[in-house]
């Protein structure tokens, strides 16, 4: 009879430890996913800014190629080519050109889904060309981030407080991201 009492004990005792395992296999399962999601969005992040570096260079460089007519790029903060902006249709000259040809790239043009939308481009692309004093110029490319973090300086003017999502936890630009370069044009006279 003793015998049959211990084999009782011992088949629930399995049992409940099945029973934890399951759930820490479980919380593991949750775990791994939650990683997998932050994943996700880190990865489109760093996808973007991707982006984002090969259209400032681009800029950069065709400011550079056609340096005697560099401030005729100029499109201030406050007007930056891009999404939600009409890209300008005049091609007399090499600015124009490359205007038209960076404002459709920033829109996403270099990528078509079904219906023929752009879509190639970062999340709310937009670029804007600042002049600085001794024939410098500020070529800045700003988009739309995944997730709140802190905002760009204040003195970065392209593509602010258009990027504002109470909903997202997006507010005061902290979902605005940005880059930068310096074009330098030497006065040759």
């Amino acid at each position: 009879m003793n015998t049959l009492l211990l084999t009782r004990r011992q088949s629930g005792t399995s049992l409940i430890e099945v029973l934890i395992t399951v759930v820490i296999v479980a919380i593991g399962l949750l775990g791994l996913a939650g990683m997998q999601s932050r994943l996700q969005s880190s990865d489109m992040e760093s996808y973007q800014r991707a982006q984002a570096l090969v259209l400032l260079e681009d800029m950069a460089n065709r400011i550079a190629t056609n340096r005697a007519n560099a401030a005729d790029y100029v499109t201030g903060g406050g007007s930056p080519f891009g999404v939600g902006m009409t890209c300008p249709t005049t091609t007399a000259t090499r600015q124009q050109i490359d205007a038209l040809q960076w404002c459709n790239v920033l829109q996403g043009a270099a990528e078509l889904s079904s219906g023929n939308a752009k879509s190639g481009a970062m999340i709310g692309a937009r670029g804007c060309v600042e002049a600085l004093p001794n024939n410098e110029y500020l070529v800045t490319v700003a988009w739309q981030g995944m997730t709140p973090i802190s905002s760009p300086p204040a003195s970065v003017a392209c593509g602010q407080n258009q990027y504002d999502d109470a909903t997202a936890g997006c507010t005061g630009d902290r979902c605005r991201r940005v880059v930068t370069t310096i074009v330098r044009i030497a006065s040759l006279s």
